[in-house]
């Protein structure tokens, strides 16, 4: 069986060992520990880990807390190539940065720098930017939407520490279907999209969001904005009872109408562990390129 696309190009983080449903992970000099639903095998040692700066736990009624064992900066700069990235443990046990999704990064800044043209790129959902940043850095001018005002800033920030305060970027805090129904009634068009959206959200007037009921609707209003001549298209989920095969369909069917050539191609994207040489599985993706 092929198994995912594993982003084993870091040096600032590595993931050091998993098990028993938790990770332990080096973000720069800092190692977090911090759950994830998908390791559901245990660890070889047995052993409890002590080395490590800090600890998210689960509450039993949901959210949680972490412990730190050390004095930790408020936040710290990581870095991936000429990518900078603010970090700072939330209190949802995120960091601010998903580093599986280097390998998407690197894909689709070949495709911008290889491509001899300018490139204008629609990043939704696009929480803290790494996308952003990684597009723009690769030479594109970019639209960064994301409904909470703090991940919009952390975007700034990101790009700010990557050298690109003055790169075109478009900042954009805005309920991304309302959005993308607004750039529609204006014409604007995109080469390439990004997008990462959750598996359930709730916008500030109430408006429910479901991935499977609402993905669909919205990738065809999300093809009205593709140019004439686009570059790729990307979707990313993190909802484990999706497939590959879900999302190569989802996309094949939002492009089929347009009669462009290309190849979609769909798999998981993943982490190497340090400690014993297995992949943990991090997400899905589709991508179509031109």
């Amino acid at each position: 069986m092929e198994g995912p696309l594993t982003a084993d190009r870091w040096r600032d983080y590595a993931l050091l060992d998993c098990g028993d449903g938790m990770k332990q992970e080096r973000w720069g000099d800092v190692v977090l520990v911090r759950p994830d639903p998908q390791i559901i095998w245990p660890r070889r040692s047995g052993e409890p880990w002590t080395d490590y700066d800090a600890m998210y736990h689960r509450s039993s009624g949901g959210g949680g807390h972490w412990e730190f064992r050390a004095k930790l900066p408020e936040e710290w700069t990581i870095g991936y190539g000429d990518l900078n990235f603010r970090i700072r443990p939330t209190n949802f046990k995120h960091t601010g940065l998903f580093p599986e999704q280097a390998v998407n990064w690197d894909w689709f800044s070949a495709l911008i720098r290889d491509c001899g043209r300018p490139v204008q790129v629609l990043n939704l959902f696009g929480y803290t930017g790494a996308a952003t940043v990684a597009a723009a850095k690769a030479g594109a001018a970019v639209c960064h939407v994301d409904a909470a005002k703090g991940m919009v800033d952390w975007c700034r920030r990101n790009a700010d520490l990557s050298g690109l305060s003055e790169a075109p970027i478009r900042y954009i805090v805005d309920d991304c279907l309302k959005f993308v129904r607004r750039e529609v009634r204006r014409g604007r068009h995109y080469d390439a999209i990004i997008m990462d959206p959750p598996s359930y959200g709730r916008g500030k007037s109430g408006e429910m969001w479901k991935l499977e009921s609402d993905l669909w609707p919205f990738l065809q209003e999300c093809r009205q904005l593709l140019s004439p001549n686009p570059l790729f298209f990307l979707i990313n989920a993190y909802t484990a009872y999706l497939s590959p095969t879900v999302l190569t369909n989802l996309l094949r069917e939002t492009l089929h109408d347009l009669d462009l050539p290309g190849r979609i191609y769909a798999g998981e994207v993943g982490l190497p562990v340090q400690s014993d040489g297995k992949i943990l599985p991090c997400g899905l993706f589709a991508r179509w390129e031109g």
